[in-house]
């Protein structure tokens, strides 16, 4: 009786770190109908978040918008919504027997700090270049190269997070490169009454960094968790969602001085073509629904995975480009929709790899519960 109580006592603790937060993976819990309403509704979120603050984006630059910086600040500045939510998940002490316990000590300030000013300072240049890309490429172009992210994704994950290559992952990557060389040779055809060839060039060449330098980033932020936190909670991934964003705010206000466009912010707004109403609402719903993607991501990072959460970031890759053509009449032609295709089937690609990765994972974790309650009943025998 002693030992089963113990035993139940283990489980408890162990389904919890010592300051009580909830459990960040939750995957062999029952999914039951309200699970899956709370995943279609973080994916709505995710979905129609990016796609929108990557409109108005766009939208700032072609009514008179011209300032990079200011750019790169709204994608970081409206993390203080998220502030009751970490408030809300805030970890709360609980008296556990020590004896019980096996959950690891908290890092240190000082690392957590590095460690968040690292991450803050890697968004503020990765943001940087998505406004650049924003800039000086269509809607459609910029939201199809941002698709090379899951090819970026899957080289760093092999190399940072010991992720194997599958024939599905390869051919992902494979297809999602063909996809941005297509939209590369296509750039002496596309926009080339607005936007010079050198421009072009620069916006191509800045958005796939930032795809780039973004897979980094969330490879990174991975490896963090194994090896710096190591405790996957709801209230952990707000901290990094926050803190970093916090730095890459004040590293966006920093360039906004150093690089003087704070001078030509006033005239910038008087000269807005749609009036100042609406130069300031467009920046404010642009740092809004950047937020609103970024409580899908971590809503779907708290439910299923990181992993899952970024594809399902790239899905937006086919939606941008046909919302791009109706509100601002971007061409689509036949080589554009040939990567839209392309870039499409990647991701179909990429998500199959990751449905039978995970159909592994429950039949490994089934064993390993029979074989645990086998064992136990072995041992309530004797």
């Amino acid at each position: 009786m002693e030992e089963a109580q113990t035993f139940e006592l283990q489980t408890r603790v162990v389904g919890q770190n010592q300051d009580g937060d909830i459990p960040f993976t939750n995957q062999s819990q029952p999914k039951h109908y309200k699970w899956w309403i709370r995943v279609i509704s973080y994916i709505l979120f995710l979905i129609s978040g990016q796609s929108a603050a990557i409109l108005l984006g766009r939208l700032y630059f072609d009514k008179g918008g011209n300032s990079k910086w200011m750019a790169t600040f709204v994608q970081s500045a409206g993390f203080p919504i998220l502030l009751p939510f970490l408030f809300y998940f805030s970890p709360f002490v609980k008296s556990v027997p020590v004896s019980v316990t096996s959950v690891p000590r908290r890092p240190k300030i000082s690392t957590l700090v590095f460690l968040y000013s690292a991450f803050g300072l890697l968004l503020t240049g990765d943001n940087l270049m998505y406004s650049y890309g924003l800039l000086y490429l269509p809607v459609s172009t910029y939201s199809l190269l941002c698709a090379t992210q899951l090819a970026f994704n899957a080289v760093f994950s092999f190399f940072l997070n010991s992720q194997k290559f599958s024939p599905f992952i390869l051919n992902s990557v494979i297809l999602l490169t063909i996809s941005a060389s297509l939209l590369a040779v296509n750039s002496d055809s596309e926009n080339a009454s607005t936007v010079s060839k050198g421009k072009y060039v620069i916006g191509f060449l800045c958005t796939v960094g930032a795809s780039a330098t973004y897979s980094l980033y969330l490879s990174l932020v991975q490896l963090s968790f194994e090896k710096v936190i190591k405790r996957e909670t709801f209230s952990a991934v707000l901290d990094m969602q926050i803190y970093p964003s916090f730095v890459a705010t004040c590293g966006c206000v920093v360039g906004l001085f150093a690089s003087g466009e704070w001078r030509s912010l006033s005239k910038e707004m008087k000269e807005y073509k749609e009036g100042k109403v609406s130069y300031m609402m467009t920046l404010i719903f642009t740092a809004v629904t950047w937020q609103v993607a970024s409580i899908g991501l971590l809503g779907l990072i708290f439910e299923v995975s990181s992993l899952f959460s970024n594809v399902i970031s790239t899905l937006t890759s086919p939606v941008v480009p046909i919302l791009a053509v109706i509100f601002f009449h971007d061409k689509m032609d036949g080589i554009k929709a040939m990567a839209m295709l392309l870039a499409i089937w990647g991701f179909l690609s990429y998500i199959y790899q990751q449905y039978l990765d995970d159909s592994k994972s429950k039949v490994k974790k089934k064993m390993k519960a029979n074989s645990n309650e086998a064992s136990l009943g072995l041992t309530g025998q004797v």
